[in-house]
């Protein structure tokens, strides 16, 4: 396993090397942003069952921290990016103590009104965070220090490394005694209380890391687009897409987010590349997708390949 991660790793590096195309560069980079994106929020909805419809909140925080701190401050958007996970991870903790005392769907919808309220908040600070028209980030050419970039070969690989860090950091909780009580509190909340876990504290733990990892995606996706505006930094479909991805590639699984983005994302690309913006054509295929893995694997893609994964040693065992 460890080999073919390496080897993974290996030739998602070397890709801008070979890839010319700005067009296919752009849906790589997009790819690696989604399936970060989708790795922060596997960690609460896929590992602690605590499904999230509103991380579009802390990736807008990020992308809004950022953006005020380089234009009003002339920082750096390299800090501007730790800063903007920092704010996202503190809006984490009133969200989740209002949010947290919900479960199941009415959960999912608390989740859903605080990013919407977030949104409308900044469509009215016209004075402070240019309302509802938004900004233009001042390009100043070739500046790596301001994380600006003539090619999009740098981009994409600031985006892998952030996609290595939460691979990396995940696969680390997946093995530490917080990730013990995550998969226990996602199986049933009242028996990991039993046993002397301290639920709350594990739901915000795990709830502020993954905003961190969020807002720090949204500085990134602005510096990348040059351009914020509310209904840029606090769209529902990136709360969508960070589930749906997890969803189809397996949630509580290390890289389910990122077989999901790959699936999901390769075929947005090619349906816009064949028909165009037709209305409707993206969220029907992606319905059909999300209703085929519900009903033939509902582990999801990742679980699929774990399930015969085992079924093979499991031969292998009864043979040897």
């Amino acid at each position: 396993m460890r080999i073919l991660v390496a080897v993974a790793i290996v030739v998602m590096a070397a890709l801008p090397l070979v890839v010319k195309s700005n067009f296919a560069m752009d849906i790589l980079i997009r790819i690696l942003l989604f399936a970060f994106i989708g790795t922060a929020w596997n960690l609460l909805g896929g590992y602690a069952k605590q499904f999230s419809l509103g991380h579009a909140a802390f990736f807008g925080l990020g992308a809004y921290t950022s953006t005020l701190m380089q234009i009003d401050l002339g920082v750096s958007p390299w800090i501007g990016m730790l800063a903007g996970g920092a704010v996202g991870m503190l809006a984490s903790l009133p969200i989740g103590w209002l949010c947290f005392r919900l479960r199941g769907p009415y959960f999912t919808i608390a989740t859903i009104a605080t990013a919407q309220v977030l949104m409308l908040v900044f469509l009215k600070m016209r004075d402070f965070a240019w309302g509802a028209e938004g900004t233009t980030i001042p390009n100043l050419g070739n500046a790596p220090l301001m994380m600006q970039f003539e090619g999009k070969a740098p981009y994409y690989y600031i985006v892998l490394v952030l996609l290595l860090i939460s691979l990396a950091v995940t696969a680390w909780i997946e093995r530490s005694r917080l990730g013990y009580y995550l998969v226990a509190l996602g199986e049933d909340q009242e028996a990991a209380e039993a046993v002397g876990i301290d639920v709350p504290r594990v739901k915000r733990d795990i709830y502020m890391l993954s905003a961190f990892l969020t807002g720090m995606a949204g500085t990134f996706y602005v510096q990348y687009i040059y351009f914020i505006d509310p209904n840029t930094a606090f769209n529902f479909d990136v709360s969508i897409k960070a589930a749906l991805v997890s969803i189809v590639g397996g949630v509580g699984t290390l890289f389910g987010p990122l077989i999901g983005t790959l699936l999901l994302e390769t075929t947005s690309a090619l349906l816009q590349s064949w028909l165009g913006q037709q209305a409707g054509v993206q969220v029907t295929v992606y319905s059909v997708i999300l209703m085929a893995v519900i009903l033939w694997r509902p582990t999801g893609i990742m679980g699929y390949l774990l399930e015969l994964r085992a079924r093979h040693r499991a031969k292998r065992a009864m043979h040897g």
